[in-house]
């Protein structure tokens, strides 16, 4: 944005400065004026002195000098001009320094800036000293650049991850068809399924990645809903698969209204119920999924039954393509590394909140807050 070049902000403060002494002094001088020298007569009269009467011997005594109005004025007015041109002086001197040593702060902010807009993200202001407003910026700021440092670099990371996985569909595909134009006599049949299996990949990371940029963005209609209501039909809907595995789904608890999209919220219960069955034991073990309200917040808590995950895996769940590597994984419903960061990113653009612990008795315990509803 251009716009017509002004005084800075250092001279504004040193004219204010300057202009508040020298206002003082006025004042000063006006109040002597006001308090002292209309009080004084324009003309004294002297007192007479009577004559020396003759043959006396008696000196006439002494007149003493009494000033006046006129007098006072002309020996004080000329003072008071130097007076007030020093506070000047001074006042823009010491408003000079006053007002750089003040904005010193704001300078360092300001090429702290410049340096941000440019793309060096790692500096940091960190201003020393007690605590006062400029303080307070230079800290937010700090803040700031901190965290656009972390999600750029989030984004770096997951760009190189997603061109990874991406890539990895195409090369199996071309591997396939060479193999097959080296072989013509090779089954037909089995290279169909093969790159249909791989296909079918391809096409699910890319719609996790759509559907994790729309969440990211946060741009979507926004409706009432129950959270109960949707953990019943995820839980529907994965009950072929729990089957399968011999798990046991608990669904519990009662209405928990929230505001939001259908349609991404019901993926987020769906990829947590999912990745709760498909990281439970080899067979057995249950699934619990519980929805309740608190005041003004809604929770949907999901549990799994499993091995000890380490503390310090956990956090890296919801990082995109982290899989973790003591999670039991099987062939079917592999996924896409992609389930807890959808989840994560759908909770963060509804104004939630996502926890992961891990539970002392094995497995994952999830917890989803979001805002409720009346």
């Amino acid at each position: 944005m251009t716009r017509e070049p002004g005084p800075s902000v250092r001279l504004k403060l040193t004219l204010s400065y300057a202009g508040f002494v020298v206002l003082a002094g006025g004042l000063l001088l006006t109040t002597v004026w006001v308090f002292l020298l209309r009080y004084v007569p324009e003309v004294i009269d002297a007192p007479a002195t009577p004559a020396p009467t003759p043959g006396s011997s008696r000196l006439p005594a002494p007149v003493m000098f009494v000033p006046n109005r006129s007098d006072l004025l002309r020996a004080f007015a000329p003072r008071a001009v130097v007076v007030l041109a020093l506070l000047l002086f001074f006042g823009l001197l010491g408003g000079w320094l006053l007002a750089g040593r003040m904005l010193a702060p704001l300078t360092r902010i300001t090429r702290a800036t410049r340096m941000a807009a440019h793309g060096s993200l790692s500096h940091r202001i960190r201003l020393e000293g007690r605590d006062d407003e400029f303080r307070e910026l230079s800290d937010a700021f700090d803040s700031m650049l901190e965290r656009l440092e972390s999600h750029v670099a989030e984004q770096q990371r997951f760009a190189a991850n997603a061109s990874h996985e991406l890539r990895t569909p195409l090369a199996v595909s071309r591997a396939l068809l060479d193999v097959a134009r080296r072989d013509p006599a090779a089954g037909r049949g089995d290279l169909i399924d093969r790159l249909h299996t791989v296909n079918q990949r391809a096409i699910d990371l890319t719609e996790a990645l759509l559907l994790l940029s729309r969440g990211d963005r946060g741009v979507f209609a926004r409706e009432r809903l129950d959270l109960s209501l949707l953990a019943e039909e995820a839980t529907e809907t994965l009950l072929p698969l729990a089957e399968r595995r011999r798990i046991t789904l608990d669904v519990s608890g009662g209405a928990a209204g929230t505001s939001g999209s259908p349609e991404l919220l019901l993926r987020m219960v769906t990829n947590l119920v999912q990745n709760a069955i498909v990281h439970n034991l080899p067979a057995g073990g249950t699934v619990s999924v519980h929805t309740e309200a608190h005041g003004d917040t809604s929770v949907l808590r999901i549990g799994n039954t499993g091995h000890r995950l380490p503390p310090e895996l956990v956090p890296t769940f919801t990082e995109p393509f982290q899989r973790g590597t003591r999670r039991v994984r099987t062939d079917e419903h592999a996924g896409v590394g992609l389930g807890l960061a959808i989840v994560h990113s759908i909770v963060r653009a509804h104004a939630g909140t996502l926890d992961l612990a891990p539970s002392p008795r094995g497995g994952l315990l999830v917890t989803v807050r979001l805002p409720g509803t009346p």
